[in-house]
C-alpha cells in the first residue's frame, strides 16, 4: 500500500498560480445564440489567461483578434494614429476575460501558422516600429489610449516559440526569420517597452523547448527579462519536472535569479505524429488527461516554477476542460482546476510527501485546510490500489472527500470526523483518479 503524508503544521510558502490557462471563457455580451462556460470558468478561479492562438476561434473574434498584425493591419500606417488600429474585437475578448475575474496575460506577436503561406509570423519590416506598435497596444489596454481601458494586465510576452523551426527550415511556423534576427527583435522590443512601462512585466520568448537555443538566447541577452516563458509537452510528470529544473538552473547560471520562470504551454502528449497524436488527443479529453493535469499541478507547486499555464482552454482538440461543441459541458480535465483553486484560495502551502505514481499537494488557512491527491499511471491497465493518506497538524477536524473518477465528477463520497491532531484515511483509487479532501477544525 502506498502512503502519502501531509503536515498542516509546516507552512512552506504561497500556493502559486498553477491553474492558469491559455485563453479565456466562451461568452458573448450579446445574448443571441449564447452557449457559454462562463460560470464554470469563474468557479475554477482561473488566475491568468494567456491570449496565444486566440485568433483561431471565431467566438473570441477570430482573425481580427489579439495578434499584432490583426490589430495593426497596415504596417505602413502611422503607429501614433489611433485610426491605424483595429481594437474592436480584441476589446470584447479581453472584457470577457476580465468579466470572468481572470487577468489577461498578453502574447504580443502571432498565432502559430501551420499552412504554407505565412502572414503574422514573418519578421516585422522594422523592429523598432513593431515595438512602438506594441507600446500603443499596451497603452490602449492599460492607460486608456485611443478610447481604451485601464485593465490590470501585468504580463506582456514578446512572440511565441521562435525556436520551433531551425534557420534553414522551409516551413517556419512561429518565427519566419533567423535566430539572430529574433535576438535583435527581442532586444529592441524589450528595451523599448520596459522603458515605457517600468511597472509592467516584459518577457518571453515562449520557447518551444530547445534548451541549447535558450542558452544562446540568455548568453547574448542585454535587454530586460522580467519573466522567461517556455513550453513542454509530454506523457510523464517526470519530464515536466525535469524541464522545470533545467530552465531554472539556466536562468540562475546566466544571472537571472530574479527572473520568473513560467511554463505557459503544457499538456499530455506522447507524440505529435500519427496514431500517437490521436491517442494523445483522446487522452487529453479523458480521465487520464485529468489525472495528468492534477499530478503536474501538484508537482510543479513544489518546484522552482512561478506559473503554470495549461494549453488550452480555447475550444479545440487540446482542450480537456470543456466539451468542444457544447462548451457549457465540463470534461474530466476541468475539475483539477477547480480543485487546485481550493488550495490557491487557502493561500499557504503546507508540507506534503508524494509516493510513486501518487501525488499530493496541500494548503491551509487558519482552521481550514485542503488536500489534493491524484494518481496518474502511464500504463492504462494499471490496477486499482488503496492509498494511505496520513495527515497531522489538524486538531479535531471534519473531513469531506470529493472524488474524481469515471463515475464521479468531484462528488462528495465520504465524510468523517477526527478528534486527535492526526489521522489516517484509506482511499481506493483507480489508475487515474483524484481526490479533494477538505478539512475544517
Amino acid at each position: 500500500m502506498k502512503e502519502v503524508f501531509v503536515n498542516c503544521d509546516k507552512p512552506l510558502g504561497k500556493i502559486k498560480p498553477m491553474h492558469a490557462v491559455n485563453n479565456g471563457p466562451v461568452y458573448k455580451f450579446a445574448e443571441d445564440q449564447r452557449i457559454t462556460n462562463m460560470d464554470a470558468y469563474k468557479a475554477a478561479g482561473i488566475p491568468y489567461a494567456r491570449t496565444h492562438d486566440a485568433s483561431f476561434y471565431a467566438t473570441y473574434g477570430g482573425e481580427h483578434t489579439v495578434d499584432v498584425h490583426a490589430i495593426f493591419p497596415n504596417f505602413d500606417a502611422d503607429p501614433y494614429d489611433p485610426a491605424s488600429y483595429d481594437f474592436c474585437l480584441t476589446d470584447e475578448y479581453l472584457r470577457v476575460i476580465e468579466f470572468a475575474g481572470t487577468e489577461t496575460y498578453y502574447r504580443l506577436g502571432s498565432k502559430i501558422e501551420h499552412w504554407p503561406k505565412k502572414y503574422g509570423t514573418l519578421p516585422p519590416k522594422d523592429f523598432k516600429k513593431w515595438a512602438i506598435i506594441c507600446e500603443h497596444i499596451i497603452r490602449h489596454y492599460t492607460e486608456g489610449w485611443a478610447d481604451g481601458f485601464k485593465m490590470k494586465i501585468t504580463y506582456w510576452e514578446i512572440w511565441n516559440e521562435p525556436d520551433l523551426d531551425p534557420d534553414d527550415s522551409t516551413h517556419k511556423r512561429c518565427w519566419g526569420g533567423t535566430e539572430k534576427e529574433f535576438f535583435e527583435l527581442y532586444d529592441i522590443a524589450a528595451k523599448h517597452l520596459k522603458a515605457c512601462f517600468p511597472h509592467l512585466k516584459i518577457g518571453g520568448p515562449a520557447l518551444a523547448g530547445k534548451a541549447d537555443w535558450a542558452e544562446r538566447f540568455l548568453a547574448q541577452l542585454k535587454a530586460p527579462l522580467d519573466f522567461f516563458s517556455w513550453h513542454v509537452y509530454g506523457a510523464t510528470v517526470e519530464k515536466v519536472a525535469g524541464k522545470v529544473k533545467l530552465y531554472r538552473e539556466l536562468l540562475d547560471r546566466y544571472g537571472y535569479q530574479d527572473t520568473e520562470s513560467i511554463l505557459n504551454e503544457w499538456n499530455y502528449v506522447t507524440s505529435f505524429h500519427g496514431e500517437d497524436w490521436l491517442y494523445s488527443l483522446r487522452m487529453e479529453k479523458s480521465l487520464k488527461g485529468a489525472a495528468f493535469i492534477a499530478s503536474v499541478m501538484s508537482t510543479c507547486q513544489k518546484l522552482p516554477l512561478d506559473m503554470l499555464m495549461y494549453y488550452d482552454a480555447r475550444p479545440c482538440g487540446m482542450n480537456g476542460m470543456f466539451c468542444t461543441d457544447f462548451v457549457c459541458d465540463c470534461l474530466k480535465g476541468y475539475y483539477p482546476f477547480y480543485m487546485f483553486n481550493t488550495l490557491y484560495q487557502l493561500g499557504t502551502e503546507v508540507e506534503s510527501v508524494d509516493c510513486g505514481d501518487t501525488y499530493v499537494c496541500a494548503a491551509k488557512n487558519g482552521k481550514e485546510a485542503a488536500i489534493m491527491v491524484s494518481r496518474f499511471c502511464e500504463e492504462d491497465d494499471t490496477p486499482a490500489e488503496e492509498i494511505k493518506v496520513t495527515v497531522s497538524g489538524m486538531t479535531a477536524c471534519k473531513a469531506e472527500y470529493y472524488l474524481l473518477d469515471e463515475e464521479h465528477d468531484l462528488t462528495l463520497v465520504r465524510e468523517e470526523a477526527f478528534t486527535g491532531d492526526s489521522f489516517t484515511a484509506i482511499l481506493p483509487m483507480t489508475a487515474q483518479a483524484s481526490y479533494l479532501i477538505k478539512l475544517k477544525a
